[in-house]
Formats: structure tokens, C-alpha cells, sequence
């Protein structure tokens, strides 16, 4: 049957980048389902498109089976920073693997296009620099952040093997660290740690020399890729999807520090296990199959994180937002 709207599932849609994904697909004219079970995301962050009428919103753990009608599925359903990722282990290797079998068999029933959020972690701590689709990783899958980087690698098994034994639809977009407002202020990611810490007037921590390299990409320059990905059939995936501008970690908390004129000092701790040295997408794929490339460059993303932060340590209790390490 034709339906006068697209309707679309976003699983994890309250969290950082989903909440960012549904009101653009609202914006698009979808009717948009929302769900996510609300142990990393936030109601706050769909707060401002509960009165839309075309937005639901359910409460539901992608590990169990939901019945829906939907034309599209982005599968977003996952704890993404090593704080969250690593609370439960097992729990997270579950969000990625049975939710990942739970949305391919509801695309199957369907005939439904599928993407799913997959990660620059997939590479573990890379031997080639920059990171291209066909390079398989060097990763640790009896380490502590294995949970995350091997559940979202068996993830992709299985939507390449859907795609191959079913037909099903499926797009596979791998996404390098990305930042902006709705970010969880205590999720222990880097940008959102190093901001609360300079609001805060807190000594800003740094894991190792600060050294390490890392490609910041700003929310709405990823959604545009998703969005376009998702609509053009020439490309199925692996995507690299990320801004290729380097930057190392000291050069990051240098500008958090002058952009929010803060006192804080720099300290520096042990790096974790396994935590890799460089990231750095090779966009090349997305440049050719999307003609994308991001627009927005580190300060001026900052300038409107450091915004978001700012306002939400204003209305709530400061002493519960507490920066992981």
C-alpha cells in the first residue's frame, strides 16, 4: 500500500545523533518512530518533537523483538562511549548483535531499507593511516572495549550476510567521532568531557600525552551523509563518514580552553588499554557516491557545543554532571 508519508524507524532515536536524525527526517515529511529503551539517551533531547503529530516515540530494548509497519530502519540502538559501552559489557555485545538480528528480521518481514550505524571502532587501533573501507581492522576481541568494537563488527557480518542470503535492502555507514549539542555531559567522550570540565573551571584530563589524533565531525554535517546515503542505490556500504580534518587531543582541550576562556589546567593520565593512536576517515567513497564532504569546521562546532553545554549546566544540578576518569 502507498503511504502519503514515508514512515521511519530510528532505533536509539533519543540519543545524541538519533534526536538529531529524527527531527530531520521530520523535517523531510516522514512520520517518524522513535525508539529506544533510555539507558544512554535522553527524553530531553525529543522533548522539543513530542507535538509534532507525526512523532511516536516507544520505549523498547532492541535485544527483544518489536512489530511494526515501517518503510525504513536506521539502526542507531547502541551505547557509543567507552563509559557507557563498558557499564555492561555483555548488555552492549547484546544491543548490537540481537538488535541488529531483530531489525534485519523486521526489514526481511517488510521488505523494508535498512542502515545501520556502524563505527570507525571496527579498526580497531589502526595499522594504515588514514582509515579506508577495505582495511579490516586491527582489534583486540578480548579487551575491554571488545563488547562495543567486535559487537558492531558482527553487526556488519550479519547485514552483509542479510543483503546476500535475503536481498534485504541495506546500507552500512561507519561513523568517525562526531559531536554537537544533545550529547550525554557525563558519557566520558572527549569533547563532551573536556567542555563540562572548562565550564565547570575543573583541570581538564587528559588520557596519555595527549598526542593521539582524532577527526571531529559535527552532528549536522553526519546527518546530511546518513539521510543521502540511505536515499541513493549505488553504494550499500562500508562508509566511512567523518571529517578528515586531524587534530590531536592536546590541540582540541587548547581550543576548548580558549573558546570557553576558563582557568582550568591540563593533567594527564594513563592511557586505557587498547585505545588507538590515530583516526582519521579516508572519505573518499562518500565524496564519490553522496558528493558529500563536511561543511563545518572544529571551532565553529565547538562554539555551538560549547553553547549547548553552557545552557544545560545552567538549569541542572551541577554537582550531578560528573566527567568520567
Amino acid at each position: 500500500m502507498q503511504h502519503l508519508r514515508k514512515r521511519i524507524l530510528v532505533t536509539g532515536g533519543a540519543g545524541f545523533l538519533g534526536s538529531h536524525l529524527c527531527k530531520a527526517l521530520l523535517d523531510d515529511g516522514a512520520d517518524v518512530i522513535c525508539l529506544d529503551n533510555l539507558f544512554c539517551g535522553q527524553k530531553d533531547n525529543i522533548v522539543p518533537l513530542m507535538d509534532n503529530p507525526h512523532f511516536e516515540f516507544i520505549r523498547h530494548d532492541v535485544t527483544f523483538p518489536v512489530y511494526l509497519e515501517v518503510d525504513e530502519i536506521y539502526n542507531l540502538a547502541c551505547p557509543a562511549s567507552p563509559f557507557h559501552y563498558q557499564h555492561d559489557p555483555v548488555q552492549t555485545l547484546k544491543t548490537s548483535v540481537h538488535g541488529a538480528i531483530n531489525m534485519l528480521g523486521l526489514a526481511k518481514r517488510l521488505g523494508a531499507k535498512i542502515l545501520q550505524t556502524s563505527t570507525s571502532e571496527v579498526y580497531g587501533d589502526p595499522s594504515v593511516h588514514p582509515q579506508t573501507e577495505d582495511y579490516h581492522g586491527n582489534v583486540n576481541p578480548i579487551g575491554p572495549r571488545a563488547c562495543y568494537d567486535e559487537g558492531k563488527r558482527a553487526a556488519e557480518t550479519l547485514f552483509f550476510d542479510y543483503h546476500r542470503q535475503h536481498g534485504l535492502d541495506i546500507r552500512v555507514a561507519r561513523l568517525f567521532n562526531t559531536y554537537g549539542p544533545n550529547m550525554h555531559p557525563n558519557d566520558g567522550r572527549v569533547v563532551s568531557n573536556f567542555i563540562v570540565q572548562a565550564l565547570k573551571g575543573e583541570d581538564i584530563t587528559i588520557f596519555g600525552d595527549g598526542s593521539q589524533t582524532r577527526s571531529f565531525c559535527y552532528v549536522d554535517d553526519l546527518v546530511v551523509a546518513l539521510l543521502a546515503f540511505m536515499e541513493q542505490d549505488d553504494c550499500i556500504g562500508p562508509m566511512n563518514m567523518g571529517n578528515p580534518n586531524e587534530f590531536t587531543i592536546r590541540e582540541l582541550a587548547e581550543t576548548v580552553i580558549e573558546l570557553t576562556g576558563t582557568k582550568s589546567k591540563l593533567i594527564f593520565k594513563d592511557l586505557p588499554a587498547d585505545d588507538p593512536k590515530q583516526r582519521q576517515p579516508d572519505i573518499s567513497l562518500a565524496k564519490k557516491h553522496l558528493n558529500w564532504a563536511p561543511k563545518t569546521q572544529l571551532r565553529e562546532g565547538l562554539v555551538h557545543t560549547i553553547a549547548y553545554f553552557d545552557n544545560l549546566l545552567k538549569r541542572t544540578d551541577i554537582s550531578r554532571i560528573e566527567t568520567p576518569g
